[in-house]
């Protein structure tokens, strides 16, 4: 049951970000932004949400939980003959009522903060939802949401969600730095629910995606024993990065994309095993089959695989789903850590004009994040801090304060991590 403070507690908050500056916090780019600046920032977002409108069967009615001001809403609701939205801060939904007010097709709703009631039962076609739940501090509310997204989903309907899965942390969950869900929990979650778990995209991160579609209840049971009576086949294996015909043994192009004909509709994460010489590879995505048949399986290697040319295996329901096919799998190269950005650490559309005294480097291929330090024309950073944002390609973001006696103008930041100095960064503290 939730806790009817902690829906007081981010509707309050909520509101109170949206009066002070609304398009800062759900953007998250800088403070101050005009309309088409702010509109512009979810140009990437809708981009990966339509290539996941191929997998519906219709298109009459989509869900966005936690709309905010409209910034999803307005492009998605050309897709669609109506497009509703909810939020639980009031202040947000009136800004996108105005921002929407040409749009006659959205509409977007106050909500409870916890539950969709205001939505029959099997109304839409897709329910999305992206940097809400990670904002949210209690898994009872993002689990109850995804209930709910499932009741008012249509047969076959599909949600497409995000949510922090970076492992639990001793602190106090808050409106901002939300509760973390584990890949473990949103499995057990889907097989409850009789969800088709069709993709989970970067795992352990702050942005780990989800799409699954609704299947009738008693259908994961209904799958127990059945005989896998028709075989796939894999008619292509490619680099699932680069598309080459080769895949290193480890590193963040260690994946692989499997090309499968005769691919079963109801197959999903968990019932789906592929191997690779024999270990479990990490099953993360299916695509919808093409028009030609094939379906797109991208997998990532096992650890500790061997180089050389390795067999390719599929099992479903415990059985052989098609005879085996062969990847090239050539050593990796060594990790060189690099820096990839420094940046203002809150505005970060700002670039290198320090604006707020907070700075972010982004860093990959960091073997030990410890070992970072920083200094500001040879004067020590302040209040270091480091955030994982993907243990896959080892990218963490470093952020710390400039320390007391930098001034407005030129500076040159020096990174150094563990015994190896890199290149001077120029940055403008404003």
């Amino acid at each position: 049951m939730e806790d009817p403070k902690v829906l007081e507690r981010m509707r309050a908050d909520w509101n109170e970000r949206a009066g002070e500056d609304a398009y800062y916090y759900v953007a998250f780019g800088r403070r101050e932004q005009d309309d088409e600046e702010f509109f512009a920032t979810g140009a990437d977002v809708v981009k990966g949400l339509e290539w996941d409108l191929k997998r519906l069967r219709g298109r009459e009615a989509a869900l966005e939980i936690g709309c905010g001001p409209g910034r999803l809403m307005r492009p998605m609701s050309r897709h669609f003959a109506e497009i509703h939205g909810v939020d639980v801060a009031d202040e947000m939904i009136r800004l996108a009522e105005t921002r929407l007010a040409n749009t006659p097709n959205a509409h977007p709703h106050h909500s409870s903060g916890s539950d969709l009631s205001i939505f029959p039962d099997e109304k839409f076609d897709l329910v999305y939802s992206y940097a809400v739940f990670q904002h949210i501090p209690s898994k009872e509310v993002v689990f109850n949401y995804l209930r709910e997204a499932r009741r008012v989903l249509k047969p076959g309907g599909v949600l497409r969600c995000q949510m922090n899965g970076l492992p639990p942390h001793a602190k106090q969950y808050d409106t901002w730095s939300g509760v973390r869900i584990t890949e473990e929990e949103i499995l057990t979650f889907t097989r409850e629910q009789d969800l088709q778990l069709l993709v989970v995209e970067q795992l352990w991160t702050q942005y780990m995606w989800i799409t699954c579609r609704k299947r009738p209840a008693g259908w994961g049971a209904s799958l127990a024993g059945r005989k896998v009576t028709t075989q796939a086949v894999i008619r292509k294996i490619s680099n699932a990065l680069t598309g080459e015909a080769v895949a290193p043994s480890r590193g963040a192009l260690a994946a692989l994309s499997l090309w499968v004909e005769g691919l079963p509709e109801e197959v999903d994460l968990h019932q789906l095993r592929v191997t690779a010489d024999g270990a479990a590879c990490r099953v993360i995505y299916i695509g919808e089959p093409e028009k030609d048949g094939i379906t797109q399986v991208n997998v990532t290697l096992p650890e500790g695989i061997r180089t050389g040319l390795v067999p390719v295996e599929m099992v479903w329901l415990g059985q052989p789903l098609c005879e085996a096919s062969w990847v090239r799998v050539m050593p990796s190269g060594p990790s060189v850590p690099r820096i990839a950005s420094i940046s203002d650490g809150i505005n970060l559309i700002s670039g290198t004009r320090i604006a707020t005294r907070s700075v972010k480097v982004t860093m990959h291929d960091v073997g030990d994040a410890a070992t970072f330090h920083a200094q500001v024309d040879g004067a020590d950073a302040l209040e270091i801090e480091s955030f994982c944002a993907d243990p896959v390609t080892q990218r963490y973001e470093f952020n710390f304060r400039l320390p007391e006696r930098t001034g407005p103008g030129a500076h040159e930041v020096t990174v150094r991590l563990g015994k190896r100095t890199f290149a001077p960064l120029a940055i403008e503290v404003a």
